[in-house]
């Protein structure tokens, strides 16, 4: 099993980027399935993006589609979320996550740990 530990959130306005990043420790780093979901005031945790254990597949909510993009470095042990254009209602917690599933069930949301959470406030 693995600890995560996100970073990289912020208050940033409309239009701009922000660059999430995910730090793994422990056991088994390389043969999990990662993503991030995220969770505004109110509402369900919802899927952004998941990525495959050797990072070569990847699936978006359609809600990031063409701003959002999913990355990993096995070799640092880093999972990372790039954010362009940001908008309002992109604002919330952004939490890490992983599964020794598929990249598909993470989508899905099968999740066995979760970081503690980066908020990103996107003001208007």
């Amino acid at each position: 099993q693995v600890q995560l530990v996100e970073s990289g959130g912020g208050l940033v306005q409309a239009g701009d980027s922000l660059r999430l990043s995910c730090a793994a420790s422990g056991l088994t780093f390389s043969n999990l399935a990662m993503g991030w979901f995220r969770q505004a005031p109110g509402k369900e945790r919802d899927f952004v993006a998941a990525i495959n254990w050797r990072g070569d597949s990847t699936d978006y909510a359609d809600s990031v589609k063409g701003r959002f993009t999913i990355s990993r470095d096995n070799a640092k042990n880093m999972m990372f979320l790039q954010m362009n254009s940001l908008k309002p209602e992109d604002t919330a917690v952004y939490y890490c996550a992983a599964s020794r599933e598929t990249r598909g069930a993470v989508a899905r949301g099968y999740v066995e740990v979760w970081g503690q959470g980066t908020l990103v406030t996107v003001s208007s």
